[in-house]
């Protein structure tokens, strides 16, 4: 197991830009993802716009094989849904958009959830479900702590709504690598794991299925999917732990009240 990287405060700005870049194309997509669109119109209007707008660089596309910029995780997809010119969004879709962008040699790494026309109580109920778990497990996130106060505080909290919470796949180190060390699990027992420092970054995504948690893997080898066909949901950011507390370097423009 490779050592985690603790960033100097240079590498940190280098890091805090991508994560701002990444922002300006969720903010584009805000206006752009509606009902009639494919998820490869998405993947394309994203790809156009970190590369031309931002000169940037879309750091998935081409990542073990991937060959597009974005996952796309509709419905009861749980995640690593591969953009299709043949999968069209319609009214009561839930899709998730994750995306990540490399400037500087750093790399961001983030996913939202969007909610297509009118929603069921349920679906909006997940969505909103999963984006305070997401929240509980960045309060979390400050010197001293541990990784398993993150897993915690978000497996505590999905429980008590009745959801479960995906195993099979965690946050994760960040920065020059798209995967690097530590493994950020969004189960757990408070006070365990690794001692957090200043100078870690690293993403918190979890995922919650409205049933079981029990996922497989299609047969195109991406695309996660809950075994009983319920609906499922993530959102991501990814975070710094600061010498006071938690920075979250891919803090959209609407949340910016959540951390005051």
């Amino acid at each position: 197991m490779s050592a985690v990287q603790l960033k100097t405060a240079a590498e940190l700005a280098l890091q805090r830009e991508a994560g701002r870049l990444l922002t300006q194309v969720f903010a584009m997509l805000d206006k752009n993802i509606v009902a009639g669109m494919s998820t490869l119109q998405i993947n394309d209007l994203a790809e156009r716009y970190i590369v031309d707008e931002l000169q940037a660089r879309p750091a998935s596309k081409g990542q073990y094989g991937f060959a597009y910029v974005l996952n796309t995780s509709v419905n009861d997809v749980v995640c690593h849904g591969v953009p299709s010119a043949t999968q069209v969004l319609k009214d009561g879709d839930i899709v998730n958009v994750d995306i990540t962008l490399e400037k500087h040699g750093f790399i961001a790494d983030s996913s939202k959830m969007y909610g297509i026309g009118e929603l069921s109580f349920l679906a909006r109920q997940l969505i909103d479900d999963c984006y305070s778990a997401l929240w509980l497990g960045i309060k979390a996130v400050k010197p001293g702590a541990r990784l398993g106060d993150i897993g915690f505080a978000i497996e505590q909290f999905a429980r008590s709504k009745g959801y479960s919470v995906v195993r099979e796949y965690c946050g994760h180190g960040i920065g020059r690598e798209m995967h690097e060390e530590p493994q950020v699990l969004h189960y757990g027992a408070a006070g365990t794991g690794m001692l957090l420092k200043p100078g870690m970054v690293f993403t918190i995504e979890p995922m919650l299925n409205q049933g079981s948690a029990k996922v497989k893997t299609k047969k195109d080898g991406w695309t996660v999917v809950t075994r009983d066909k319920k609906l499922s949901a993530q959102w991501e950011h990814t975070v710094a732990v600061t010498e006071d507390g938690v920075e979250v370097l891919t803090l959209r423009a609407e949340e910016q009240a959540r951390l005051c």
